[in-house]
């Protein structure tokens, strides 16, 4: 028997066989006695470098170029999240770091993702199948239920009844099969998305558990597509509703059944809120925050930039003055438009968990969804003017808005059309918000704690409530500053709990901690007239300035 095919063989030189090899080639992954390293190293087409064995691993295994043969890819593209070697020079003049660097950052990516699923997104699927079981076994009860009525007046109606009874059965049984086959193959769909989740969840630990570059560097997230979930079926059961007997009118009198009603809620379900969950280490601020890019977008003097959204963190979505919604990737090209459906210029931009995009109408007081192509009015105001929106970690939207006839101003939770909650006074009664026209903004954001942050541009304040609306605190600006007076306009927060906003008079950010201490600010980088904020699932400000129409991509963690 070949020795090297032995599993109990002992371990030997990949070249002469020696067993027992002291050496390994980092790079290369073959075993090495001490006589054999000189003819290894003489193999010139790839380098070489050679550690003690019990050393193994503790050189990174750099991955080749693919376009230069002959060097590793120690680097990453920041711009084009790709590894790269030294000789790349299409790479000049991008944002690049150690790629040591780069895959830590992908683990902590993937750490995250599998934290999600474990703790929230594998559980609702699980939470979501055991229902599709109850809802079985609610629905043959009530078929039961229907049936032992069916035959009890059939018995008082004797034979005249009979083909009545076979009728109504018939229906009975019909919409069984419907609801069960409903069930049924959403009970399928969720079988497999949850196989696709475990295998995932495996991949992920292999993945973490792994030293192998080449996967870390390539690793693409799924927790997106898997964030979201499948539609809620709601069935409303139909009953038997029995009818006093009357010979001539048999049929009629028997009774009838209600309607089996199958209706699809695209916002039935849910995730958990993660946040209370234990925290993942969190990102510092840098002392240099910096610009990573520039998009430039079809806005400018003539058609102001007032708000960004990111769609992800490769596209965001735009509006400004003119009736156009427009979509941007990183590179400025324009990737999709939306008119607005009355052609009024819109108010504001947001997007829910499945990336459907919201936006308000202040003209027709209508706050609009767009559907795939499809656009239609989710909520119509009738005293009221909707101005700012975004979407909440629960689905549900916050709406800020003014009476018409501007002299009371507040923020209003719906979820989907339905109206949840109206934000208007602090406890003393006093109104929360400035009440003027629609020139002055009041932008809004949901934080991680479930603080809803307002930036009254008017008051120059950031107005925070807790999610119940009690007030917590507002901000008028540092205790101490050089700078003109504070007008805040856009408004976002990060993964840390901090708030951002943009702060248009002075042409800068103010970094804000959850308690409304003042951090920082972002005023380096050259900003104009900034407005519309939102950020990335990494924590990337993206920041729109108003009149020269573009988007500035700025990194300021660590």
């Amino acid at each position: 028997m070949d020795p090297r095919l032995c599993a109990q063989d002992v371990l030997r030189c990949s070249l002469c066989e020696t067993p027992g090899p002291r050496l390994l080639c980092d790079i290369c992954h073959i075993h090495l006695c001490e006589d054999c390293v000189g003819r290894h190293l003489l193999d010139e087409t790839t380098e070489h470098k050679v550690v003690k064995f019990k050393h193994m691993g503790s050189i990174a295994n750099y991955p080749i170029c693919p376009n230069h043969f002959t060097q590793q890819c120690e680097l990453s593209c920041k711009e084009c999240d790709i590894p790269i070697c030294v000789q790349c020079v299409e790479h000049l003049g991008h944002n690049t770091i150690d790629i040591l660097k780069s895959i830590e950052t992908k683990k902590e990516v993937a750490r995250k993702d599998l934290q999600e699923l474990e703790k929230s997104i594998y559980p609702k699927y699980l939470e979501i199948a055991s229902t599709i079981s109850v809802q079985k076994t609610d629905f043959k009860e009530n078929h039961q239920k229907m049936i032992r009525a069916l035959d009890k007046q059939s018995e008082d109606m004797h034979r005249e009844i009979d083909t009545v009874v076979k009728t109504l059965k018939s229906d009975v049984d019909k919409m069984e099969f419907t609801h069960l086959f409903v069930l049924n193959e959403q009970e399928d769909e969720l079988k497999c998305s949850i196989n696709e989740i475990k295998q995932n969840m495996a991949y992920l630990k292999n993945l973490l558990n792994s030293a192998d570059v080449n996967n870390l560097s390539t690793y693409k997230s799924r927790n997106a597509e898997f964030r979201r979930l499948p539609p809620k079926i709601e069935v409303s059961l139909p009953i038997f509703i029995p009818q006093k007997i009357n010979k001539e009118l048999i049929f009629q009198q028997f009774g009838s059944l209600s309607e089996l009603t199958i209706k699809t809620d695209e916002y039935g379900y849910q995730l958990d809120n993660l946040n209370a969950m234990s925290h993942l280490p969190g990102r510092p601020l840098t002392d240099e925050p910096m610009i990573i890019s520039e998009i430039n977008t079809e806005y400018g003097h003539s058609n102001n930039l007032h708000s960004v959204s990111c769609l992800s963190d490769e596209d965001i979505w735009t509006c400004g003055q003119d009736n156009i919604l427009r979509l941007y990737n990183l590179h400025g090209k324009l990737v999709n438009s939306i008119r607005t459906k009355s052609g009024n210029q819109p108010g504001d931009i947001t997007l829910t968990q499945r990336g459907e995009v919201v936006y308000t109408d202040h003209e027709d007081r209508t706050v609009n969804i767009v559907k795939s192509t499809q656009t239609q009015a989710l909520i119509r105001l009738k005293r009221w003017i909707p101005l700012y929106v975004c979407s909440t970690i629960s689905g549900d939207l916050l709406i800020a808005m003014i009476s018409d006839v501007l002299i009371q101003a507040r923020v209003v939770r719906y979820s989907g059309s339905t109206e949840k909650q109206i934000i208007q006074f602090d406890g003393n009664g006093h109104s929360l918000f400035s009440s003027d026209d629609i020139r002055y903004p009041k932008y809004i954001s949901e934080n991680k704690n479930l603080d809803i942050c307002v930036s009254d541009c008017i008051a120059g304040a950031v107005v925070v409530v807790n999610e119940a609306g009690k007030h917590r605190f507002t901000y008028t600006g540092p205790p101490i500053t050089t700078k003109a007076p504070f007008y805040p306009i856009g408004i976002t927060t990060d993964m840390q709990g901090r708030i951002l906003t943009a702060d248009i008079n002075n042409h800068c950010i103010h970094i804000l901690d959850q308690d409304g201490q003042f951090l920082r600010y972002i005023d380096e980088c050259g900003l104009l007239d900034p407005c519309g904020l939102c950020m990335d699932t990494k924590d990337i400000l993206f920041v729109a300035e108003r009149e020269t129409g573009k988007v500035k991509k700025i990194k300021y963690t660590i």
